[in-house]
């Protein structure tokens, strides 16, 4: 197996979380570079992995052919329905590593970062609507909504604005550039404001918030009783939903999800929290600034049946 190109952030608090043996079968829900997926093999379980990027299922290939993965060019939302087409329901463990991947930020063409200008696209999959196609045709009330809700950019308005007059846009650089020009940007202020934007465009096209939720309702049908889930963010708007998530599930919020309402009878807990949230220590985040902005949240799952959502 050759090493990963990228190091995998929280990578041993997520070995012991999912506590992978030889024997178990686990699922990679965001297989990447395959950080992950190759420190759980080394354990001598078996890998499913999911990734909706043909890049990296592409890349990972080669480490396919040498052990006992298995790679799936889907999104996560699609793991029970995948897991089920290979009769390999329930599993032992999931970890989730959410957002965009250092691969996909480190390829100028693929347009996630204003580091390196290149074409506005910022589509995981490489299919559908570009942030050009959104930044161009959108309505400027939608681009600002977008802006404020995926964001949190308090002056959407004035961004949304400029990107109407300024269009149209094709490259990272323009898009960074009307939003610095709208926001009086300074070049020596701490944190790039373009930052805020891209983080929004890139959530709403690629749906990234509604596959986290979809994936971890997954998740708890797919878990066999005493599995494990570990999952990584890197916003406060993806933890939010994990956070809900398994406090819900946990049994730890008063009266159930509002998001999810479920009978009294139906609400026995289907998690059980494992760990308050853990986030890298001083020498790994030397050793990679990006784990700075992770944190990690883990569970295991209980007997109880899955929660039946209402139509």
């Amino acid at each position: 197996m050759s090493s990963a190109p990228h190091i995998p952030v929280l990578l041993e608090e997520v070995l012991t979380a999912l506590a992978p043996a030889p024997g178990e079968c686990h699922v990679d829900a965001t297989f990447g570079a395959g950080g992950y997926t190759r420190a759980i093999l080394a354990t001598g379980a078996a890998v499913i992995a999911f990734d909706r990027d043909p890049d990296a299922i592409a890349n990972g290939r080669a480490l396919e052919e040498e052990a006992a993965l298995t790679l799936v060019p889907a999104t996560f939302s699609a793991l029970e329905s995948e897991l089920a087409a290979r009769d390999a329901v329930p599993v032992d463990g999931v970890t989730m590593d959410i957002g965009v991947s250092s691969m996909q930020l480190d390829q100028a063409q693929r347009g996630f970062s204003f580091q390196s200008d290149g074409p506005l696209d910022m589509r995981m999959s490489q299919e559908g609507m570009s942030a050009a196609d959104f930044l161009n045709e959108a309505e400027e009330e939608q681009i600002a909504d977008v802006l404020y809700r995926y964001g949190e950019e308090p002056k959407s308005r004035r961004i949304a604005r400029a990107v109407v007059a300024a269009r149209p846009l094709t490259t990272t650089a323009q898009f960074a550039n009307v939003v610095r020009k709208a926001l009086g940007h300074r070049p020596h202020d701490k944190k790039d404001p373009a930052t805020r934007a891209f983080q929004a465009v890139r959530i709403h096209i690629n749906g990234e918030l509604d596959e986290l939720t979809q994936g971890l309702e997954a998740a708890e049908r797919v878990l066999k009783p005493g599995g494990r889930l570990a999952i990584v963010t890197f916003h406060s708007l993806e933890d939010r939903i994990v956070k809900r998530f398994l406090r819900d599930r946990s049994g730890a919020a008063p009266g159930g999800s509002r998001h999810m309402p479920v009978t009294a009878a139906e609400r026995e807990p289907t998690f059980e929290i494992t760990a308050r949230a853990i986030r890298a220590g001083e020498a790994e985040l030397a050793a990679n600034p990006r784990a700075r902005s992770a944190t990690l949240r883990t569970a295991r799952r209980t007997g109880a049946a899955p929660w039946r959502l209402e139509a």
